[in-house]
């Protein structure tokens, strides 16, 4: 990805993505022809941050007039007027940014993007991935994280800023005892592909970003990008996400996106964990339905604590499987309405039941239900369940949570951690304040939709490096490659220490 080679591929994704001529087309027309074109401008910035330097025009301006004289003509870097060569300045840069700010910014600034600015956003990145990697995989990792703005905040409320659409918003802190911090900026989400469950390995790219202030929920925000996402003909498979996703109401995230057809694995809010209520007699406990006769110790069971040992996960997810024996067992898939039928676990022969006749015959080794209710509820004297999409509509998962399925499937949205930890690297493209000294969404918006198509191309050259040299080492009857541990252990420094001099 250096010299010509990256050229070529930052304009190619330009004009695949058609984003140029859409701005093109709203930016007024003036007296004298604007030099710099936007197909240049957005070719500018991608080539400013390749080389890990921060979102600043002059920076792309720079990365423009550093080009062989030949690409220079032809982008329009250096163009003939009436005095002779002219070659183009940092205040035509400016010029054309503020032209594109006017344009695609909203005159009564709400916290979100203008549909244009997300659309070709959108864009730009669909277009930064190849065509085989989407048809890899359809199962995505969702996070969002802090990008602070350039502005200095407020000094009391309502007082005013140069960054008006900016908004005081809290995140994690990094030093020890901190629990959250406040900062002034926005809130970046990102949807990162991963492998299918038991699939091949496939790079972590990008497919979609949304930036907002952050006095918009980001959860709700993201449903209007995936149901673009789904418009737009791509398919969406496994939703992963964390209880600060899974924690908002129904109608916010969990309901729509099963509407699209996706399935949700989730990590449940503390709040959420455990029973809520019943339905036709079935307790809901953790997403799923369970036999009323279901033993109350198997309800304590807590995700698996990490660190945990190999004798404690073992225990764990025996615990787990054992209570799945009382679950009651989906038979059809959500019809058009949300809908599904359940059956009973005795009728499914997971558990012997008195009431079940037929299952009584099953071995001894299934757990057999000793204490049935008096009065037993319809989930006992009916063998399905009819299940509207309002029970369990928070919790409701691909995967009984906390189970060992549940654990593997949800490991892969360390993904999405890893998309935002490559633009937070001191060593890269480091996205902390001052990374970009405009200001505003639009602006913003655009900056980091040019990093992730970068990053994308990042991964992806290594991701192919990576299946390169395995390929090589299997040829060659070689084993995969590890990583090696460099590390010193206690004993090493007491070793080390007791040659020492006194």
């Amino acid at each position: 990805m250096n010299g010509p080679t990256s050229l070529c591929t930052f304009e190619r994704i330009v004009d695949d993505a058609g984003v140029a001529p859409q701005i093109e087309a709203l930016l007024p027309v003036g007296v004298r022809p604007r030099q710099l074109r936007v197909r240049t401008l957005l070719v500018g910035i991608l080539l400013a941050l390749l080389d890990g330097r921060p979102a600043h025009l002059s920076r792309a301006h720079a990365a423009l007039v550093a080009l062989d004289e030949d690409d220079r003509r032809r982008l329009g870097v250096i163009v003939e007027w009436k005095c002779g060569t002219h070659l183009l300045t940092y205040r035509q840069t400016e010029y054309t940014v503020g032209l594109i700010e006017e344009a695609l910014g909203k005159d009564c600034p709400d916290g979100e993007p203008t549909d244009i600015v997300q659309r070709l956003a959108d864009d730009l990145v669909e277009v930064s991935i190849p065509v085989h990697y989407k048809q890899a995989t359809s199962a995505l990792a969702v996070d969002w994280t802090d990008v602070e703005s350039f502005a200095r905040p407020p000094l009391k409320e309502g007082a005013q800023t140069a960054d008006p659409e900016a908004s005081w918003g809290h995140r994690r802190g990094n030093g020890p005892g901190q629990k959250d911090e406040l900062f002034y900026g926005y809130y970046l989400q990102l949807a990162t592909t991963v492998h299918e469950e038991g699939g091949a390995a496939v790079p972590e790219l990008v497919r979609r970003l949304l930036l907002t202030n952050c006095h918009v929920d980001p959860p709700p925000a993201f449903v209007t990008v995936l149901e673009n996402m789904a418009a737009s003909g791509v398919a969406l498979g496994d939703v992963l996400a964390d209880s600060g996703y899974a924690h908002r109401v129904a109608a916010h995230w969990a309901l729509p996106l099963r509407a699209l057809g996706a399935e949700l694995i989730m990590d449940l809010h503390p709040h959420d964990r455990g029973t809520q209520g019943t339905f036709a007699g079935a307790i809901c406990w953790n997403g799923n339905l369970y036999c009323p006769a279901t033993p109350a110790a198997l309800f304590t069971i807590e995700p698996l604590a990490r660190g945990a040992g190999e004798a404690e996960t073992v225990a764990h997810d025996r615990r787990s499987a054992e209570l799945a024996r009382y679950k009651l067992g989906r038979i059809t898939a959500d019809d058009a309405d949300g809908f599904h039928r359940v059956a009973c676990p005795a009728v499914l022969g997971k558990v012997r039941c008195p009431r079940r006749a037929a299952s009584m015959a099953l071995s001894n080794e299934r757990p057999e239900i000793m204490h049935t209710p008096e009065e037993p509820p319809t989930c006992c004297t009916q063998k399905t369940l009819t299940v509207p999409p309002s029970v369990n509509a928070k919790t409701r998962q691909k995967h009984d949570y906390p189970s060992k399925a549940h654990r593997l499937s949800y490991g892969r949205r360390s993904a999405a951690e890893r998309s935002n930890s490559t633009v937070k690297d001191p060593a890269s493209n480091d996205i902390s304040r001052g990374w970009c000294r405009l200001m505003g969404l639009t602006s913003m918006t655009l900056m980091l939709t040019c990093l992730f198509v970068v990053r994308n191309q990042r991964v992806m050259a290594s991701f192919e490096g990576r299946q390169a040299e395995d390929q090589r080492r299997q040829a060659l009857g070689l084993g995969p490659t590890t990583r090696r541990r460099r590390r010193k252990t206690v004993a090493d420094l007491v070793a080390s220490s007791a040659n020492a001099p006194p």
